[in-house]
């Protein structure tokens, strides 16, 4: 989940910690990036439930996702491949993430190898990723799949975007562990970026998450988490 340390060995990614083999663990929220039971299966249950996909994607015109923090790459991945394998001929997808400190390509493939369900995606991916990402990362991944990285504080990144997103998955490491990226601030932000009728999906619950979403202007609603969590929130903007 979401932006990493500061604290880095390379200039651009994480100082990260492995567990398992191949769950990366970020030391500075002290929080993995992820469900340990399964993100790809997370990031359906959260991310695309919680936003109404596949089925708000079909359509002619373009659609357009973004995310607070990219991290590995996986909901991106596993987004593509429904995506791939739903959408209308001819449709196309832009997916934008908002991530402050980058991963390193090696640690992005070596995390995203745990799943051979997006083996294609994870190939291409990691092929086209920039050895060193910074500022705003365009990669057209393939004909009408095109996925943006704006590198910096989510804050700064999203006052400076103008047009609205159809779908928001909100990533960010736990509320406990990293309450920036939970703002009132940065959810205002996030609703005025937002289409009317746009949703959000997240798995966080906590009370002041909920709070600040609702302040936004956001309709919020409350559904069971995954693999046993209690809940998680999602929501719509109001069309009128």
């Amino acid at each position: 989940m979401a932006d990493h340390n500061p604290q880095n060995t390379t200039g651009t990614d994480a100082v990260l910690d492995w567990h398992e083999g191949d769950m990366p663990y970020s030391r500075a929220f002290d929080d993995h990036f992820y469900c340990r039971s399964d993100g790809r299966l997370e990031c359906g249950h959260v991310f695309l439930s919680g936003n109404d996909l596949p089925r708000r994607w079909q359509r002619q015109e373009p659609f357009r996702i973004a995310e607070l923090g990219f991290g590995t790459g996986l909901n991106l991945c596993e987004t593509w491949r429904q995506w791939r394998e739903t959408a209308p001929e001819g449709a196309s997808l832009h997916f934008t993430s908002f991530e402050r400190f980058p991963m390193a390509r090696a640690d992005i493939d070596r995390a995203l190898s745990h799943w051979p369900e997006i083996e294609r995606e994870r190939a291409i991916l990691t092929e086209k990723w920039p050895d060193a990402p910074e500022g705003r990362v365009e990669i057209e991944l393939e004909p009408r799949m095109r996925l943006t990285v704006v590198c910096g504080a989510a804050l700064d990144s999203l006052s400076e975007e103008k047009i609205p997103f159809d779908a928001w998955y909100l990533d960010g490491f736990a509320p406990s562990r990293n309450p920036d990226m939970w703002s009132a601030e940065l959810m205002a932000e996030v609703f005025r970026l937002t289409v009317p009728g746009g949703r959000f999906g997240t798995y966080a619950a906590a009370g002041f998450v909920r709070r600040n979403l609702a302040a936004a202007g956001f309709t919020v609603e409350r559904r069971p988490g995954f693999a046993g969590k209690r809940e998680m929130l999602c929501g719509e903007k109001p069309a009128a």
